[in-house]
């Protein structure tokens, strides 16, 4: 059994057209366990109630943007070394080095594609 067999990944992104797009690339990976979110209180409730194995995030969202979603994932034991991936259509190094020291461990640009999907993927997991 492959690693992405394994993965369980959790999406939080509040724009239908995104979640979509980000759906069929992970699919197209062969990764079939997918959890998705419509913004970071939901995202947050979902990963207390049954953890995933790394979180892909919008930075802008409603109730609780991706940093803050960020930070209360690593307060919280249970989460606090889930990988988590930044995405974002706005290239802010400001906000990119926050959450950097809030422990992200890769960024994607909107539009996404499914190579660079694939490459952050395993820049965080390791060869899927």
């Amino acid at each position: 059994m492959s690693i992405k067999d394994k993965l369980k990944i959790l999406v939080a992104e509040d724009h239908t057209t995104s979640r979509m797009l980000i759906n069929e690339s992970l699919h197209e990976l062969g990764i079939k366990q997918i959890v998705f979110a419509v913004d970071g209180e939901e995202a947050l409730r979902k990963m207390m109630n049954s953890p995933c194995n790394i979180v892909i995030s919008d930075l802008y969202m409603p109730k609780l943007n991706g940093l803050k979603l960020l930070k209360a994932l690593r307060d919280y034991k249970p989460t606090a070394k889930v990988p988590f991936i930044v995405l974002t259509g706005k290239e802010d190094k400001e906000v990119l080095r926050t959450a950097s020291s809030l422990g992200a461990n890769n960024y994607l640009m909107k539009p996404i594609s499914t190579p660079v999907l694939k490459q952050s993927l395993e820049a965080v997991v390791g060869k899927l």
